[in-house]
């Protein structure tokens, strides 16, 4: 974490132009505080809104903005394609509409701060890249967020080597994103196949990031707490149906996720089980790192068995799950792959 690099302030003026684009399915809540952060922020040429089939106000609150501001366009859904997953499909679909020379894909449910923009737009052209993902700040309310959120950034960076990543910007194997927010360049978007070469993932922001390393491109993804915040689920129920839905998806093969597993049972949780203090306390010392430098609850920190054991049944839940018969998000049904 001390070498991984944050996105910089903007440092020079910038004539680009950007189109965000924003798959949208049941977030008539959260939409409209995405929209507002966006309306004053440079480079934003269009604001495009696809509504994937909401059973809520999605569609009213894309309206309403539409009606607002002109840079803000509603796209219609369709119905959606056999073997794509609805993310995929709204994302591609969204940036066959697009006008600018730079796609910037962002959740429904991420909050950029002022200005935020022109400096993920300028740390992109600083290093070259055709893809930066930005790491969010993730907000979190009430005990369960609190206990179980910070595990996110636990699993990811106690194995992502990001200062590797960092100087090796074309290694497939090292390519992570987050999909809260992701800015590509256009033509490099239309080389590698955009979202239709992850048309069938769940777990499809980081699997982008390495097929844009494998055909060439250049990706990084770098901390962006202070340029985008996002809730990602709220309370128990959302964290576990979110993360059945890509656990096990994440890895590459069944090998890979079994021996995640296995670390995390014997080096992260074990040391607790078994009494031994000092590798216990390595546990925590890197749980209180991780609390200072992304800026979650300490007392998460103390109680991280219960969430390491959460972790772990959510693993075999999500393997169980995929393998017989799929998993389910926000209505649909993704039958294994």
């Amino acid at each position: 974490m001390a070498w991984w690099p944050r996105v910089r302030g903007r440092s020079d003026s910038l004539d680009e132009e950007v189109s965000v684009l924003i798959p949208a399915r049941n977030e008539q809540d959260k939409l409209p505080g995405t929209l507002d952060a966006l309306l004053g922020q440079p480079c934003v040429r269009e604001i495009l809104v696809y509504d994937d089939h909401s059973e809520d106000g999605t569609a009213e609150v894309a309206a309403r903005y539409e009606a607002r501001d002109p840079r803000v366009r509603r796209i219609p859904p369709v119905p959606l394609p056999q073997g794509w997953c609805g993310k995929t499909f709204a994302c591609y679909t969204l940036a066959g509409h697009a006008r600018s020379p730079w796609l910037l894909f962002l959740d429904a449910d991420s909050i950029l701060a002022a200005g935020a923009l022109g400096s993920i737009l300028a740390e992109a052209k600083r290093r070259e890249l055709t893809l930066l993902s930005c790491w969010p700040g993730l907000e979190m309310k009430g005990f369960w967020e609190k206990l179980l959120m910070p595990m996110l950034n636990f699993v990811v960076f106690t194995l992502y080597p990001a200062p590797l990543a960092l100087a090796r910007p074309s290694d497939a194997s090292l390519g992570l994103a987050h999909g809260a927010l992701i800015l590509a360049r256009r033509d490099a978007y239309e080389r590698v196949g955009g979202h239709a070469a992850v048309r069938e993932e769940l777990f499809e922001d980081t699997v982008l990031a390495r097929v844009w390393r494998e055909r060439g491109e250049r990706s990084l993804c770098l901390d962006g707490q202070h340029v985008v915040r996002t809730r990602m689920y709220e309370g128990l129920g959302q964290i576990w149906r979110g993360f059945h839905k890509n656990f096990y998806p994440a890895f590459h093969s069944a090998l890979s996720f079994w021996l995640f597993l296995a670390l995390h049972g014997v080096v992260f949780l074990g040391p607790f089980l078994g009494l031994n203090w000092p590798a216990a306390g390595c546990v925590l010392a890197m749980r209180v790192l991780l609390a200072a430098r992304f800026r979650h609850p300490l007392w998460s920190c103390a109680l991280h068995p219960a969430a390491e054991s959460f972790l772990l049944v959510l693993g075999l839940a999500s393997w169980w799950r995929t393998r017989h018969g799929g998993v389910e998000w926000k209505g649909r049904r993704y039958a294994r792959s």
